[in-house]
């Protein structure tokens, strides 16, 4: 087994000393695991060619956060990275399973099985990955880029931000937020349904996440489901021409500078024999936004109101780009206008590529992201 690259971490302690390399990749899930496989085969030589820095004390992007109840078989999708598949490493070893008298496959645990996949990844392509390593701030310094973090500064040619989104989860403002007496909480804080049970939930949200958390609590305790919009179920099969259609919308957006919508404001939810069941069980009764937040509930202009004792909030995230702040890369809107074959590169200072945000949020456009951002930017800066 390859060291791990963190052990060799220079101490950074003077603040006007930078560790060289040419390219920065920020953040280690999927998207910033891609960029990096596409950078060494590209030629770019670990450590002195590239290194990716990663705020996660362990392997697993967000996926080591994630709820314990989502599993294998729960999850939307897990696509495999490019030179290993997820399977073969998910079957060199043991895997916890909560219910050991069921197939594996079906029970393991995402945050558990994630983390091991990816752990295998950085092992199998010696990818010099640090961390923990928290990304304070990145500045232009004529030329180069200078990426400073808590363990010091780096200094880099161009920068690949993979940073996603889990740790900037969104509550939007609502009148009376501070007046209620019960909890609230976001999808990024969930544990479980049982911490409810027989209590009454407000669920806020129309996306997947949302749908799996209403069907968990919705059998421990009484539920009320509240969406901005009425959702969508799709009934046909998602398809590659759906897949492309739903990816060029948000691309649109992001090519004009506009905050990317999600994929499945695009897509529609997948009517999955699950959502039959909760639309049985009448668990699927939405109503509208509400208007106000009271002391004990929501209340809605028409006079409705409805008691409860926590309110979850599954309202998505935002790209968490805080640390790109002095570079002033979004518009007046807050976007940030991208262009390149994949719309991976920043069109104010093409050093600079996201991926994981906009079109390549999805696993799958993660990977087509990171190959794309490596090839686009080693042209961009004559590398190797």
């Amino acid at each position: 087994m390859p060291p791990d690259p963190a052990d060799t971490l220079p101490a950074l302690s003077s603040p006007g000393t930078a560790l060289k390399t040419d390219v920065v990749v920020i953040g280690a899930g999927q998207a910033g695991l891609s960029a990096a496989y596409h950078l060494r085969q590209l030629g770019l030589a670990p450590g002195r060619g590239y290194v990716v820095l990663d705020a996660s004390a362990a392997p697993g992007g967000a996926w080591q956060h994630r709820w314990p109840t989502l599993t294998l078989s729960t999850v939307n999708r897990i696509h495999d990275l490019p030179g290993l598949a997820f399977e073969q490493a998910l079957n060199e070893g043991p895997v916890e399973t909560e219910a050991p008298d069921v197939l594996p496959a079906t029970r393991v645990q995402a945050r558990v099985a994630v983390p091991r996949y990816f752990r295998a990844y950085e092992q199998q392509f010696r990818l010099p990955v640090y961390r923990p390593v928290k990304v304070n701030l990145v500045t232009s310094r004529g030329s180069r880029l200078r990426i400073e973090t808590d363990r010091g500064a780096f200094s880099a040619r161009g920068v690949i931000n993979a940073t996603g989104t889990w740790d900037t989860p969104y509550v939007p403002v609502y009148p009376g937020a501070d007046r209620f007496q019960g909890r609230q909480l976001h999808t990024h804080d969930y544990v479980g349904a049982d911490e409810f049970a027989g209590q009454h939930v407000v669920v806020v949200g129309g996306g997947i996440s949302a749908i799996q958390l209403l069907d968990e609590i919705s059998r421990v305790s009484s539920t009320t489901w509240v969406t901005r919009r009425p959702p969508v179920f799709r009934n046909l099969p998602f398809g590659d021409a759906a897949g492309r259609q739903a990816v060029e919308a948000v691309e649109d957006r992001v090519r004009r500078g506009l905050t990317p919508t999600s994929v499945v404001g695009v897509t529609g939810l997948p009517l999955t024999p699950a959502v039959e069941e909760m639309r049985a069980r009448g668990v699927l009764e939405r109503l509208p936004m509400f208007d106000e937040i009271t002391g004990h509930g929501v209340r809605w202009n028409t006079g409705v109101e409805v008691h409860a004792d926590a309110i979850l909030w599954c309202t998505g995230f935002r790209s968490s780009l805080d640390h790109l702040a002095p570079l002033a890369l979004r518009e007046p809107e807050g976007g940030v206008v991208m262009t390149g074959r994949l719309a991976t590169q920043v069109e104010k200072d093409p050093r600079i590529h996201l991926v994981g945000y906009g079109p390549s949020a999805s696993t799958i456009g993660a990977n087509r992201a990171g190959r794309a951002a490596a090839s686009e930017l080693l042209k961009l800066l004559q590398l190797p």
